[in-house]
């Protein structure tokens, strides 16, 4: 039988049941989105899926509720919100109807849940609880701003607002997607380069792309810098030592630091040099001679630098 509502609560909406939505929607667009409390909506039948309501959860009968005693939990003892369930459930299929190669599926699924679902979550149940300056400026915080305010008192106005922050939810699920699939491309191109790079310390890639993570797959810790050209120009770019953090394997040299222009080609020796980050994360070239000149000066420097350090 054919699911033709996708069924959730009334009143007041959050983040969990919304990213849900967008999920289910997806898997099933014939279907009318109802939200509610009757009993007649939150009783599981089989033209139907009941999510983030309903007081149980059970993935035969298309219920899937965390509000109740016994909620389901993580295998790490962590809870789920309704969206947790729902993407442990139809994530997979989700991902395929988006297009990323089976090949894939699983470990995309997995780095989705980790990154994106998980925080929904555990914000949702109260065990992360954001604080500081960009406290409200969360996900979770934004999709509840476009609740109506207290004293809207038209009919329609729940409904309004959830239909816009639905829409505003699936960009930013569909924007996660389209940039899980661009790293899977980037992936194999970086691995290529890698290769044709043999054991120089400077990768060089056709375009600008996600690379850390290729580098680390391929085990490539001999790579210092990364160059590749932009719109108008070429850039030479450190590679971070951690996915958290901004230390690097190299850094650029410290005298090229916030130099510009004729200022940067006077300490570099480098005609067309333009830019040093002055956080000497990146720098720019005009030509794509220059920038690998700019990165072969930054490995020897790099090299000598540590030389003296073990040295002394």
């Amino acid at each position: 039988m054919p699911i033709d509502y996708l069924v959730t609560h009334s009143g007041g909406f959050h983040a969990d049941e919304l990213l849900s939505t967008v999920i289910l929607q997806r898997l099933y667009p014939q279907a009318q989105i109802m939200r509610s409390r009757s009993p007649q909506w939150i009783t599981p039948a089989a033209d139907r899926i009941i999510y983030d309501v309903g007081g149980a959860y059970d993935a035969n009968l298309g219920i899937f509720d965390h509000h109740q005693r016994g909620a389901p939990l993580r295998p790490d003892g962590r809870p789920y919100s309704s969206f947790g369930l729902v993407w442990k459930h139809f994530g997979q299929e989700y991902l395929q109807l988006s297009g990323i190669p089976g090949q894939h599926l699983e470990t995309t699924h997995i780095a989705f849940d980790t990154d994106f679902v998980l925080p929904i979550d555990l914000t949702d149940n109260g065990v992360l609880s954001p604080s500081g300056p960009l406290a409200d400026l969360t996900l979770p915080s934004l999709l509840e701003t476009l609740k109506p305010v207290f004293d809207d008192k038209s009919p329609d106005a729940e409904s309004r607002a959830f239909t816009g922050a639905l829409a505003i939810a699936r960009a930013f699920v569909e924007a996660a997607m389209a940039r899980y699939a661009a790293k899977l491309r980037a992936e194999g191109l970086v691995l290529q380069a890698i290769e044709a790079a043999g054991d120089s310390p400077i990768l060089e890639l056709p375009f600008g792309m996600p690379f850390r993570p290729a580098i680390v797959k391929a085990g490539a810790d001999h790579l210092l810098f990364v160059v590749h050209p932009r719109e108008n120009d070429w850039c030479v770019t450190t590679i971070r030592r951690a996915d958290e953090g901004f230390e690097t394997r190299a850094d650029l040299p410290a005298s090229w630091a916030g130099l510009t222009n004729s200022d940067l080609e006077r300490v570099t020796g480098i005609a067309g040099a333009s830019f040093c980050h002055n956080k000497l994360f990146v720098a720019a070239a005009r030509t794509r001679e220059a920038a690998l000149s700019m990165a072969e000066l930054a490995v020897k420097r790099h090299l000598e630098n540590s030389e003296e350090v073990r040295i002394a």
